[in-house]
């Protein structure tokens, strides 16, 4: 099983500061940064565009860009994400396109590529892209907006997809994003999961070195 990574998400940071919030995250010496990109059409909530990143980086923001694209036509974005800092790209199994081409052409721009199921998709969505991804993204809520409680029914999907992993020789890395703090993270370390998305938890803890050491025991 991989070391344990949390990746703070930026949708739950300072909307005016986004570069104090992620600043923030690079001084606790954690690696990676959390991006979601909502498009108002696949989820019902919008936030960053390229845009966004290119200014982080701009800013002196050196993070490793984990970047979850909530888009019904995520092929169109990712060299735009790519060229803007983009260091993984995360796409989406429920919309129709063809995701084995995206994911290539995401290693094609250089980014490592990740695959992401919602939590009503089954496991056996993803099953045939498994060797083709860096990371399989297990949604803990219904994605789109920040603070909502974490769903434990995906607890065996998480298993199901470690078990795949183990039985595959296979090297994804296992994320959940939803509802994590300390204690769902430690379900889902269990179940097989190996990196963390926390949003509301990390930015609203009163300590946040505390925090994010907590994390790198699991």
């Amino acid at each position: 099983m991989h070391p344990p990574i949390l990746a703070p998400s930026l949708l739950a940071g300072d909307h005016a500061q986004l570069a104090t919030s992620a600043r923030i995250v690079e001084e606790l010496g954690l690696p990676w940064l959390h991006l979601d990109i909502m498009d108002g059409h696949f989820v019902p909530n919008l936030s960053f565009g390229p845009a966004t990143l290119t200014a982080l980086r701009r800013h002196g923001i050196k993070a490793y860009f984990d970047t979850h694209l909530m888009l019904s036509q995520p092929a169109r974005y990712i060299e735009p994400f790519a060229k803007a800092g983009a260091n993984q790209i995360s796409i989406h199994i429920e919309p129709t396109y063809d995701h084995a081409d995206t994911l290539d052409r995401i290693h094609a721009l250089g980014c490592q590529a990740g695959i992401v199921l919602n939590p009503d998709t089954p496991a056996s969505a993803v099953e045939p892209l498994l060797a083709r991804v860096d990371l399989v993204l297990v949604m803990t809520v219904q994605p789109g907006f920040g603070g909502q409680s974490f769903r434990a029914a995906m607890l065996p999907k998480i298993r199901q997809l470690d078990q795949w992993r183990s039985e595959r020789a296979l090297t994804f890395r296992l994320e959940v994003d939803g509802g994590i703090d300390l204690e769902t993270a430690r379900q889902c370390r269990a179940a097989g999961a190996d990196t963390f998305v926390a949003g509301t938890s990390f930015f609203g803890a009163p300590d946040k070195p505390a925090f994010a050491a907590a994390f790198a025991q699991l």
